[in-house]
């Protein structure tokens, strides 16, 4: 009989890693939070040794600042790191739809039909229920980065998709803290999505760029590094 391969489990350390990265990327802490390793041990029912070896990575990567004995502060988004994230998403989502526009109809009607499933997911998360509490608000951040990520992929150049994973953690924690836990704020988002995909199919480069830079601004409350750009 074949042997079974298997993923080895996760460390505690790992796992109380994820899950407070996981919060942290979904809004459940934000910015200015203070975190107890107690209070983390007791939830996960571990010791407190995984949950500061957890601590120590997420501030070195800059989630979190460190206090001896108090605990670990959420650093929060700052207004300049939000717009650099926004100017970057409008530099390459921009750029990767004029590469699908410029190449074969088949690439744009790909992309298009790509983006118009992620849009009918988005709605079907938010459609659980009328009541926001039922709305399966962590599937729509999902959903959000997937649907953003996938248009600079479109564009074909392997550089520029690996500059946006780097930035995908980044606009996730962007996405639930603009989100909060509304799915009708989110829904309005997906208005966005729907007229992002329109003018793509129309094949509008500017269309698409000016209907992006509305999108990602009025989701995020920033008005453009050149004093808006709607």
């Amino acid at each position: 009989m074949p042997r079974r391969s298997s993923a080895p489990p996760a460390s505690a350390a790992d796992t109380a890693y994820r899950h407070v990265k996981d919060a942290l990327l979904g809004g459940r802490h934000p910015g200015g939070t203070m975190l107890s390793e107690v209070d983390v041990a007791a939830e996960l029912g571990v010791s407190r040794t995984p949950v500061r070896e957890a601590f120590l990575r997420l501030a070195a990567e800059g989630w979190l600042r460190l206090f001896p004995k108090r605990g670990a502060l959420v650093v929060p988004a700052t207004p300049g790191e939000a717009q650099d994230v926004l100017d970057a998403r409008l530099l390459l989502e921009g750029h990767a739809v004029e590469q699908v526009l410029a190449g074969p109809p088949g690439a744009r009607e790909e992309l298009v039909a790509t983006l118009r499933a992620l849009v009918a997911r988005q709605r079907d998360a938010l459609d659980a229920d009328t009541h926001d509490d039922d709305a399966d608000l962590d599937a729509y951040a999902d959903l959000d980065a997937a649907f953003h990520h996938a248009i600079v992929a479109a564009g074909g150049n392997a550089v520029l998709t690996q500059v946006a994973g780097t930035l995908r953690e980044r606009q996730s924690r962007m996405v639930a803290l603009s989100v909060g836990r509304s799915s009708a704020r989110a829904a309005t988002f997906v208005d966005g999505h729907e007229a992002l995909v329109a003018a793509i199919a129309d094949g509008d480069a500017a269309g698409f760029r000016a209907r992006l830079a509305a999108h990602v601004h009025d989701a995020h409350g920033t008005a453009g590094r050149h004093g808006g750009q709607r």
